[in-house]
């Protein structure tokens, strides 16, 4: 039976596509169905039942509901391990876990003045708040650090922090933003990544 995924019915929340990624990537049988977050179709009492955060995304594996994109990579990880989309390594899974933590509680400037509709609709020419500049710096600095040493992926082989990561760049590097060469290069070819591209590519509606 094919798995459930709820997403947000303008294909732009960056937690659903991480969560789309990784289904894809482990090539499991998956349908979409969408809410409309403005109108709040995902406070309605029905898919409040099946989603304790009332958020997307929500997958139903069964009988089994989960919600919150970072808990679903990782029941995914270990019920469907081959292939694994988190490092095999302890220690670098952990930091993988580590860098998904940190883009989802930190730099809230970037998320506020760059919102992922710039992404995946149009972007935006107003320049960063100092804020949203000082935590630009920080995720660059960060960026840098986890890819200094010069592979293609943050961990050796691809994982779906990797896509986590881009997605956070691309908030600046679409919108214009200054963003190093080599952080721009690394978000470039995750972004071409098929699975990736098969979200961006989505017909989305008006916004």
């Amino acid at each position: 039976m094919a798995m459930l995924l709820y997403a947000d019915s303008q294909f732009t929340s960056p937690y659903a596509m991480s969560v789309f990624v990784a289904l894809t990537e482990k090539q499991l049988p998956f349908e979409i169905r969408t809410l409309d977050l403005a109108t709040g179709e995902n406070s309605a009492p029905d898919y409040a039942r099946t989603s304790v955060t009332q958020r997307v995304p929500t997958l139903i594996d069964g009988d089994f509901a989960l919600s919150e994109s970072s808990a679903i990579a990782e029941y995914l990880n270990d019920a469907y391990p081959d292939p694994p989309i988190f490092p095999t390594d302890l220690h670098l899974h952990a930091r993988a876990r580590q860098v998904q933590a940190w883009l989802r509680s930190d730099l809230m400037p970037i998320r506020l003045e760059r919102p992922t509709p710039t992404i995946f609709y149009r972007p935006v020419s107003t320049p960063l708040s100092s804020a949203a500049q000082i935590a630009s710096r920080k995720l660059c600095a960060g960026a840098a650090e986890l890819l200094s040493h010069g592979g293609e992926n943050l961990f050796g082989q691809w994982s779906i922090a990797d896509v986590d990561l881009a997605v956070m760049l691309h908030r600046l590097i679409l919108n214009g933003d200054q963003v190093p060469h080599r952080l721009a290069v690394y978000a470039s070819a995750q972004w071409q990544r098929p699975s990736v591209q098969h979200w961006v590519r989505k017909e989305r509606p008006p916004l």
